[in-house]
């Protein structure tokens, strides 16, 4: 084959967001013939697209190396901007500024080329951004802005409406920060903007609706995000962040079982080189093992989770909680707390409610839950209303103001129910329960206690279902759903899952999900594990009881 044969495959697969083969082609040409400036910017994109990130690198270094021989100023310091952006990105921030300092000298050198100046201002204006200084970053980043909308160059526009929304999210100017992230998003999906900055703006802006808990907006772009990732099937980098809020999104919908599969796809492509997703990917992982008990394995999953620089608060502080360790909780969370900016302080206000309470300072929790009221009152995101509303409920009952707590929870648990979070609910009906006890009506508070029962089996949050059967007196019901029990019944009796489907009407694939949930809810490593706990419970034998399906 020919190098221009090859050249000319490699550049029409990179416009088809075919990176792999646009990363072959290309690098084939190269071989054999030197590229243009532009061919390796094609070349060194393909590469940081399939999470070569250094490969990519270095190939923008030889684009701008060929640029300075070449005397074009202009491509030299483009070049060692996203040198520079691409080097922060990776961690490595003492060369990235090198970079970056580099193309604000070449910068200098052209009157007629102010937009070049724009990178290395996003590069200053992202240090103060996650220096704790984003007053600073939303002034800078207005600068790119201006810089971007001058020049007509979409990249910079785009890129500077991002931060500085960030930055004024952090600063608690959430309408206007969020109007920001939108503009970015509309240049981005009508296609105005190249690819690596497309791919930060979507993952950025979704994961800064997180920190402003406006979830139809975090989920409108999720969608977005997966349909751009999916048309670009060799994608590697901003797959895996996809696939991380993707989890946290099916976790808040009580698809548990999904949000560990998107968790761990997430962490698939972080050690492919999507090296952002990495915090998110174990974050929610520990999440979801934390609430189903997986006491062991969250604590793994935060650990891992830490080791990307990020604090995973508030899940950490709240598994030292259910494992008894009320103090290490409390220091945890007050910790982070103290150190977070306001948007992120929200996200903790809910957890500081918790752990306060289970230290029998009611102060405390008083003061935080406050704080969220207030909060939720500004903004009126249902998400944020939810969490206020529920907070307060667990602080009347702590102060003995039980019809207080009933009107709180019931507003809760309306909310939880339109955000279709059903572990949530569950828990606002138990404090709905709680009330309702308090005032003399047990029938309406046993009802409660019966329909959050059961959406906590269906759930598998054991550590939830013990505290429920502690404050109903009862022994802690099986976590299995009665689907569940009666698969598990058929293998403690010898039957293959191609049996079990013929035995119960279902498929083979639905028998397997089934025993896999068995697996997870009693932390049980194999079929024979399971059959002895079936007789050890005495879900076989003469004594076992019908579980009727459902």
């Amino acid at each position: 084959m020919s190098v221009s044969t090859e050249l000319d495959r490699g550049r029409a697969a990179y416009g088809q967001r075919q990176w792999q083969s646009a990363l072959s082609d290309l690098s084939s040409a190269a071989q054999t013939d030197e590229l243009s400036a532009d061919d390796l910017v094609r070349l060194a994109t393909s590469a940081v697209m399939m999470g070569r990130i250094s490969e990519g690198i270095d190939i923008l270094a030889r684009a701008h190396e060929q640029c300075l021989a070449a005397g074009d100023l202009a491509g030299a310091a483009r070049a060692a901007g996203w040198i520079g952006l691409q080097l922060m990105n990776a961690g490595r921030p003492a060369e990235g500024s090198g970079w970056l300092a580099r193309a604000d000298g070449l910068a200098d050198q052209m009157s007629t080329a102010p937009e070049l100046h724009g990178l290395p201002i996003v590069g200053a204006a992202l240090g103060a951004l996650y220096g704790g200084d984003p007053g600073r970053a939303a002034s800078q980043f207005a600068a790119v802005v201006e810089v971007g909308d001058a020049r007509r160059d979409h990249d910079l526009s785009a890129l500077g409406r991002l931060g500085r929304g960030q930055a004024l999210v952090m600063l608690d100017d959430v309408a206007t920060g969020l109007a920001l992230l939108d503009e970015a998003m509309v240049a981005v999906t009508a296609g105005e903007v190249s690819p690596i900055p497309s791919g930060i703006v979507y993952c950025a802006v979704i994961g800064v609706c997180h920190l402003a808990s406006d979830v139809q907006r975090a989920y409108e772009w999720t969608l977005a995000l997966d349909r751009w990732c999916r048309s670009q099937p060799d994608l590697v980098s901003f797959n895996g962040q996809c696939q991380m809020h993707r989890a946290a999104l099916f976790q808040l919908h009580g698809a548990w079982d999904e949000a560990l599969t998107a968790a761990h796809a997430a962490q698939e492509l972080f050690a492919r080189g999507d090296h952002m997703a990495g915090f998110g990917a174990y974050y929610q992982q520990g999440e979801v093992q934390r609430l189903r008990g997986q006491f062991e394995q969250a604590d793994a999953s935060y650990v891992a989770a830490n080791r990307s620089g990020f604090d995973p608060q508030p899940g950490l502080a709240l598994l030292r909680l259910a494992q008894g360790q009320v103090t290490a909780a409390r220091s945890l969370i007050d910790r982070a707390s103290a150190e977070a900016d306001p948007a992120t302080r929200r996200l903790m206000l809910p957890a500081q409610v918790e752990i306060a309470l289970a230290a029998g300072d009611v102060p405390a929790a008083r003061a935080a839950a406050d704080e969220l009221s207030a909060a939720a009152d500004r903004r009126a995101m249902p998400l944020l209303l939810a969490r206020a509303a529920q907070a307060l409920a667990d602080v009347h009952l702590a102060e003995d103001a039980p019809a207080e707590a009933d009107r709180s929870a019931r507003t809760a648990l309306e909310l939880w129910r339109e955000l279709e979070a059903p572990f949530e609910e569950a828990c606002c009906r138990i404090l709905h329960g709680r009330a309702c006890r308090a005032l003399g009506d047990e029938e309406t508070a046993l009802m409660q206690f019966d329909v959050a029962r059961g959406i906590l089996s269906e759930l598998g949050a054991i550590p939830a279902l013990r505290e429920l059967g502690a404050l109903t007196g009862e022994a802690q019901s099986s976590p299995l759903t009665a689907r569940e029990n009666e698969v598990l019944r058929l293998v403690a009796a010898g039957m293959t899952n191609r049996a079990i489907a013929g035995e119960l009407y279902l498929s083979e694939k639905t028998v397997a999900r089934h025993l896999s949930n068995i697996f997870t809810k009693l932390d049980l490593p194999s079929r024979s594990a399971a059959t002895a706990y079936a007789y050890e419970h005495r879900l076989v034998g003469p004594a076992a009881p019908v579980a009727s399906a459902h």
